[in-house]
């Protein structure tokens, strides 16, 4: 302690000595001294020092220090004093909170150098970074929350560095995951806060992070901590919920699986009262919601995107989003990014499209939320960053959602128009939007619209009807012409923003709606102020001036008014460089007006239309205008992302989808201006001659679809007829096995009867007949009704299987369909002969049953005969009385009388035995003259397939010519299906050749 003091300055007298002496001083202290206190002593003194003596601290004691922390594990202070010392010397935290506002942006550099410059320092021995994963397994508070510290400030230093050494560490994630089930607050909150350092830009600690239970973890810490009304620790857990979850698929997946999304509903429960929104709430509630469009956002898998947005609408959570949407008070900003992500939501997912559009806003009367959000967006006085997430709203909307957008476009057809003019409809407001004076309106609008006729051409003849009241006292004109008025009046009209940005908006709706759609394009050149023949124009510079005639002068008037048009006067005019666009987007609609035309105009045919841009403009120079879209800067900004961001409302100028269109239709505009019309000519005709063979090979392709289906039910038939059949034999196994135990049977019962008549006339005294001979006619009646019972057994399995019979020859003599036909085709023949052996083993069953009958007859009478034997000397005996005598006789004579019965019943069945085994051999003929008639069918129906066959092969010869005169052509071919019938038709005709070598 004495030490301390001197170093300290608590002396007094004599010279103090300089901070690097003192530092030196202590650091020779830590390494020397043998007590511990001692060295805890130096190492506190060193910690006080390490602020303002931050760069000698670092250079003379970080060794001493990491040695500490190697041997003194056991005393939690001097390890903590350690740790903060290490924290002081590396962060920059502390630096940028002491410094004045005067200070030079120079000496915050060197701060920075001199923190990384030690991390440097300390992560050289990768050890190092292993001793401290190790010290955080201390729960003691001295110990623990400075090496939280200390990890945190290396991560903000080197970063991808130290992500590496902790990634091959042994259970090096695993400990710092332990941090977020601290009880102590502090060391839960740091720990989130190292967690975030650490998961920065780093996909695999991602994955181990979150296969950690992180999401269970910090869902629970924002549940605890009151949601979206909860502070900075909120925040803390959202940010590190973004980087686990953003660009990391995995993690992305593992979330949904988990079913932690539904654990995200309760965090957009914000009440009615939206007044007074704290800003640490709106900050909560923002990141919440870029959170959820981390999960659906368009540049995740389609696949992944689609399964989180039906999770989202399951849960309720779209719903809840909905709410937020269309309260009332609450936050701008807010409110902007809850559309960005119900846009997002909803994209591209039906289910969730259909719920928007049945959103209604709480109004009075009630409006539809889509008709809300659209009044904002042509409305001018609302904020250029709530207008585009709108426009963005809308958009999401109608991808991919041909319902959604018949029901937009409908609403600007004549019969469902609002005679009353009691509610607005979306199309009114498009319309109103499309021709105000706010160029911003006109562009949102024209995009907006533009997206309700994406990829869907009956949508875009049907918007053809649309008539517009532009004056009172003007007759109606079509939408079409109104589009084309605009863009022919230029800079007439008087406008607030960029006069470009109303123009670029109507060529690109211009562009779209009559790409893919002849039948626009040809409304489109119908009108003559549009693109006039020009070609009076170039006559009259070799025509005398009596030449000239009304006719010819009205048309060069027209064609001065084209230049105002931006088509062909647009192109061929030396403008600026902000009418740049509007020449490339002039081109372009020139190209797509040549590209889908259909040549029903013959004044505005391909062929006439290519002349005047080769006479007119020239065609390098209408390439090189049609290539200024896509070099422009604002286009590459644009394709970038589907979510329309701008700086500012003048840079506001390509649509996303728009980009595609350029892409797909910039190559194949320019190769259809520079064919020749005989070049035209010849595609026109080829591929009407390809069509007409498509529908050929298309027409036979279905009837060999139709015939595979039919195959493939009678193969089931088959089936189902085999596992009957099989049923039957098994039937049939049973009752032959049924047979043998019964011949068993009866075999024993045989042997039995013998035995009693052998002891029967062994016996000479009357007496004992007399008591035998009851009981021996009681067992033969026994068993007489044991054998009826068992015929009758017998008798009813027959008729079953007669009835399996007669149902089989119901299934295959139905002669209604084609398909039993079909079935009996395939499945008849082996049918017919199962049946005729069971039918031959029917008949042997039935034989065997009748000679045991017959043999049960003639042992009967052979019963009956000793039976009378038996009464002769019973009926001579003396001493018998008559009255005994009588009795018996009447008793034996009622037993005979029933014997006789059961015999003459027992006959009657063999009769009716004789005739089912009759109805079977009538059965069998019917089913061999059946077996006949299907022969023939097959045979006939084999014809028709070879009659088929042959003329598939000579339309596969007629293809592969017109193939080839398409190569000659210069065309390329590559579709599958006619290389396929090609190389069909040559194996065709490999084998006629085959045959014909035979027959030589």
């Amino acid at each position: 302690m004495n030490f301390l003091r001197g170093v300290m300055g608590a002396q007094s007298a004599g010279p103090q000595p300089s901070g690097a002496e003192t530092i030196q001083k202590l650091c020779d202290r830590v390494a020397s001294s043998t007590l511990l206190d001692d060295r805890r002593d130096a190492v506190r003194a060193l910690k006080s020092l390490s602020k303002k003596y931050r760069l000698e601290v670092g250079s003379q004691a970080m060794d001493h220090l990491i040695q500490v922390l190697q041997t003194d594990r056991s005393d939690s202070e001097i390890i903590g004093y350690a740790l903060d010392t290490l924290y002081n010397v590396i962060s920059n935290d502390l630096e940028e909170e002491e410094q004045d506002d005067s200070e030079e942006e120079s000496s915050q550099k060197q701060v920075d150098d001199l923190g990384s410059r030690f991390t440097e320092v300390f992560i050289k021995q990768s050890e190092n970074i292993t001793l401290l994963l190790t010290l955080l397994e201390e729960f003691d508070f001295h110990v623990r929350w400075p090496g939280v510290k200390l990890l945190t400030s290396l991560l903000k230093q080197q970063g991808p560095q130290l992500q590496q050494i902790i990634l091959v560490s042994p259970m090096g994630v695993s400990r710092l995951m332990d941090l977020l089930a601290d009880s102590r607050e502090v060391i839960r909150n740091d720990g989130v806060l190292l967690l975030q350092q650490l998961t920065k830009s780093n996909a695999a600690i991602q994955k181990i992070v979150a296969f950690e239970n992180a999401f269970e973890r910090l869902l629970d810490i924002i549940t605890e901590e009151g949601n979206s009304d909860g502070g900075i620790v909120v925040e803390d857990c959202l940010l590190l919920l973004q980087n686990l979850l953003k660009n990391n698929n995995s993690n992305q997946n593992f979330f949904k699986e988990g079913s932690y999304i539904q654990r995200m509903k309760p965090w957009f429960e914000v009440g009615d009262d939206n007044c007074g929104w704290s800003a640490q709430k709106v900050t909560n509630l923002h990141l919440m919601l870029q959170l959820v469009r981390v999960l659906v956002s368009p540049t995740n898998p389609p696949g992944a995107t689609s399964s989180c947005q039906k999770a989202m609408s399951n849960c309720g959570l779209l719903q809840q989003l909905c709410t937020i949407l269309m309260a009332t008070g609450g936050p701008a900003d807010i409110l902007t990014e809850t559309i960005n992500t119900v846009s997002e939501v909803i994209r591209g997912c039906q289910m969730n499209q259909d719920y928007f559009a049945s959103v209604y806003a709480p109004s009075n009367p009630p409006r539809p939320a889509i008709v809300v959000l659209l009044m904002s967006m042509v409305n001018e006085r609302q904020p250029f960053v709530l207008r585009c997430a709108v426009l963005y709203c809308f958009q999401c909307f109608l991808y991919k959602n041909q319902k959604g957008q018949g029901e937009i476009v409908s609403t600007l057809l004549p019969s469902t128009i609002d005679a009353t003019g009691n509610s607005v409809s979306a199309g009114q407001l498009l319309c109103g939007g499309l021709f105000s004076t706010d160029s911003l309106s006109n562009w949102c609008a024209a995009v907006a619209l533009a997206h309700a006729l994406q990829e869907n051409a009956t949508l875009k003849e049907q918007l053809l009807r649309v008539q517009l009241a532009t004056s009172i006292g003007n007759p109606p004109v079509s939408l079409l012409q109104q589009c084309t008025n605009i863009l022919s009046q230029g800079d007439k009209i008087d406008r607030r923003g960029s006069k470009v940005q109303t123009r670029v908006g109507l060529l690109m709706l211009l562009c779209t709606w009559l790409s893919s759609c002849p039948i626009a394009v040809t409304h489109f050149l119908h009108n003559p102020a549009n693109i006039p023949f020009v070609s009076f124009v170039y006559e009259t510079k070799f025509c005398s001036e009596k030449a000239l005639n009304l006719q010819h002068k009205s048309c060069m008037m027209t064609w001065t008014s084209l230049a105002r048009i931006q088509l062909t006067g647009q192109i061929a005019e030396n403008l600026g460089e902000e009418e740049h666009l509007v020449q490339g987007l002039s081109a372009l609609l020139l190209g797509i007006s040549i590209y889908y035309n259909d040549n029903s105009l013959e004044n505005y045919s391909k062929e006439k239309l290519k002349q005047l841009i080769e006479k007119r403009i020239g065609k390098e120079n209408f390439t090189e205008k049609l290539g200024f879209i896509s070099k422009h800067e604002l286009y590459s900004r644009a394709g970038q992302k589907p979510q329309p961001s701008f700086s500012s409302p003048d840079h506001m100028m390509f649509d996303h989808e728009f980009t595609k269109l350029v892409k797909e239709l910039e190559g194949v505009i320019t190769k259809a201006i520079y064919k020749s019309s005989e070049e035209d000519k010849k595609e026109e005709e080829v591929k009407k001659t390809l069509e007409q063979h498509d529908n050929i090979v298309t027409h036979y392709k279905q009837v060999i679809r139709e015939q595979d289906q039919q195959l493939e039910e009678l193969k089931q038939q088959v089936n189902s007829l085999k596992s009957q059949n099989e049923q039957l034999q098994a039937t049939l196994t049973q009752q032959v096995s049924q047979i043998q135990q019964h011949k068993d049977q009866y075999n024993l019962l045989k042997v039995q009867l013998g035995k009693d008549t052998q002891h029967n006339s062994s016996h000479s005294d009357t007496l004992q007949m007399n008591g035998i001979q009851p009981e021996e006619i009681s067992k033969l009646r026994e068993e007489v009704k044991e054998w009826k019972n068992k015929h009758d057994l017998l008798q009813g399995q027959l008729r079953e299987k007669d009835s399996v019979i007669e149902k089989l020859k119901s299934s295959q003599l139905d002669p209604g369909t084609e398909q039993s036909s079909q079935a009996n085709k395939y499945g008849g023949l082996e049918h017919d002969n199962n049946l005729q052996k069971e039918l031959e083993t029917l008949r042997t069953q039935v034989q065997s049953q009748s000679t045991e009958i017959s043999k049960l007859h003639t042992e009967k009478w052979e019963l009956l005969q000793q039976m009378n034997m038996t009464t002769v000397p019973i009926l001579g005996d003396s001493a018998m009385p008559a009255a005994k005598n009588t009795d018996l006789e009447e008793r034996l004579s009622r037993e005979i009388k029933e014997l006789k019965n059961e015999v003459k019943a027992l006959s009657e069945e063999k009769a009716t035995l004789k005739q089912q085994l009759d109805s079977s051999n009538s059965t069998v003929a019917i089913l061999h003259d059946e077996k006949s008639k299907l022969q023939q069918e097959v045979a006939e129906s084999k014809k028709e397939q070879d009659d088929l066959l042959v003329l598939l092969a000579d339309q596969d010869q007629k293809i592969v010519k017109l193939k080839s005169t398409l190569k000659e052509l210069g065309e390329p071919v590559e579709d599958e299906d006619d290389i396929e019938s090609g190389d069909q038709g040559d194996e065709d005709e490999d084998e006629d050749g085959e045959e014909e070598e035979q027959d030589e």
